[in-house]
């Protein structure tokens, strides 16, 4: 494994997301002396925090998978997810529904799922869900260790005894088909076919090797922490601290000072100078590219993006944690946000309640509610979005009444929307969060690498560079980060 060069006593970490948290955690569990900088008042980057009217928003992610991860950051430093968070179990981990008034509660555990699935669609498709359970265990087990939690230095890299099993699996055919191996009743298909579009892609066309995300999901579990998810960054950051990090909050850095290859200093608004020694650099990466003054070397393709109405309403309609509404058109939905560029006609939505597993972050007598509807991003679909953002809004809140949740919109008393053009102003790549896409070409040692072209004490992390993006992707970019300086 190729590591940094030079003196790396002394780290200096832009950015307080997970990926730099994790990266910081390792550091200094290695001996390094760490800073961490970050233009936010707090921690957490993507996974923020913003209170309003006395709920607690999360800003980012809702969904926490892989929660092991978070344990290893922290027991780089001496500590333990125990000790830090309070994370609770969520049975079922989704309630899906359907277009046909049908629903399926998503549990992890084995029996609970065929039993589920039985009800809903009978012996022959418990059975292939077993099967299907069996298959995404292997595709696991045959990826996590060998391509995703890896460094590459080169392509060749890839050849390995794991490559051939998950060649054998059928990891580079289609997702779409290779589920259809197991399943036969489409709206399952669904159910273990949506992730791909976590990762940017079209569930038809994506690899079928990102069945992974799927085991993640409906196997491996799916947690909250007592808090809101921003609790976990808020965790990280405060064993980070207590192990001796340095943080830097409110501070943003406009200039990194190359003197050759070398990085030696950044430089805030403020008009500091911070040197150090190595660098992890973990904003988006043109924002990277900017502050290095480089020109991308290639034209990446961009994840769709994401329309988000948090609302904080009188009443809740459903017991789930999680829910997934499924438009009819499902097929057609993709092709309309990846290949069209146009908003979903009948859209498919996440609705999430997290006040339904932690009532404290609303007021007392309130629920909270996180309503995500893919869209497109701002490279592909050309929209004045301060113009229609409302617009779409109500489209969307009448869509959830259609479907069950009703007067929904005569319910909130509190409300955000969050569009493309929104997180554009955040400072993410075509007005997405999900930053690129995991389309082959971007994919593992074809995405872009962690150590910094032209540099010797630059390493990157985030949802840019390898693995890629997700809370657990992001957690081992920056782990991943922290073994190019450390050297293990």
């Amino acid at each position: 494994m190729r590591t940094t060069t030079g003196r790396s006593d002394h780290v200096l970490v832009l950015g307080a997301g997970l990926a730099g948290l994790a990266s910081a955690l390792h550091l200094v569990g290695a001996g390094r002396q760490v800073t961490v900088v970050e233009r936010a008042p707090l921690p957490g980057g993507r996974a923020g925090l913003h209170r309003l009217d006395g709920y607690r928003i999360d800003t980012g992610p809702t969904v926490l998978t892989m929660p092991e991860l978070v344990d290893e950051a922290l027991h780089a430093v001496g500590d333990s997810l125990a000790e830090r968070l309070d994370l609770i179990p969520l049975h079922p981990a989704y309630q899906a529904r359907f277009a046909d008034g049908s629903t399926l509660d998503v549990h992890t555990d084995a029996g609970a799922m065929e039993q589920e699935v039985r009800r809903f669609a009978g012996p022959a498709e418990a059975a292939g869900y077993r099967r299907l359970r069996q298959w995404l265990t292997e595709v696991y087990r045959a990826e996590m260790h060998r391509f995703i939690d890896a460094n590459f230095d080169s392509p060749l890299d890839l050849v390995s005894p794991e490559l051939a099993r998950l060649t054998a699996l059928g990891g580079f055919g289609r997702l779409g088909p290779a589920i259809g191996r197991f399943l036969h009743d489409e709206r399952l298909r669904r159910v273990f076919s949506f992730q791909a579009l976590y990762a940017g892609l079209d569930p038809r066309r994506a690899l079928a090797l990102y069945a992974v995300i799927s085991y993640m999901d409906t196997i491996n579990g799916v947690w909250f922490p007592r808090g809101g998810m921003h609790a976990v960054p808020q965790a990280l950051a405060d064993a980070a601290a207590d192990a001796g990090v340095v943080f830097r909050y409110d501070t943003e850095v406009t200039d990194l000072e190359r003197r050759g290859d070398w990085l030696v200093a950044a430089r805030t608004a403020a008009g500091e100078r911070i040197e150090a020694d190595a660098f992890v650099l973990t904003p988006d990466l043109p924002v990277v590219h900017r502050l290095l003054g480089q020109r991308p070397r290639r034209r990446l393709r961009w994840s769709p993006s994401a329309v988000v109405l948090h609302a904080g309403t009188t009443r809740s309609w459903s017991d789930a944690h999680h829910t997934i509404s499924f438009g009819d058109a499902w097929n057609r939905t993709f092709t309309e946000i990846i290949r069209d560029g146009a908003l979903m006609s009948d859209p498919s939505l996440l609705v999430t309640r997290p006040t339904t597993t932690d009532p404290t972050l609303a007021p007392e007598g309130r629920e909270l509610h996180y309503v995500l509807a893919p869209c497109p991003n701002l490279a592909t679909g050309e929209f004045d979005w301060d113009r229609i953002g409302p617009a779409y809004r109500d489209e969307l809140l009448r869509t959830l009444e259609r479907r069950g949740f009703t007067d929904f919109g005569s319910s909130i008393e509190v409300q955000e929307l969050v569009t493309p053009a929104d997180w554009a102003a955040q400072g993410h790549a075509a007005g997405t969060p999900f930053s690129a896409a995991h389309t082959f070409p971007q994919t593992g040692p074809f995405r872009p690498r962690n150590l910094v072209r032209g540099l010797g004490n630059a390493v990157l992390a985030g949802s840019g560079t390898t693995p890629g993006v997700g809370v657990p992707p992001v957690l081992i970019s920056g782990k991943l980060a922290a073994q190019r300086i450390v050297g293990s």
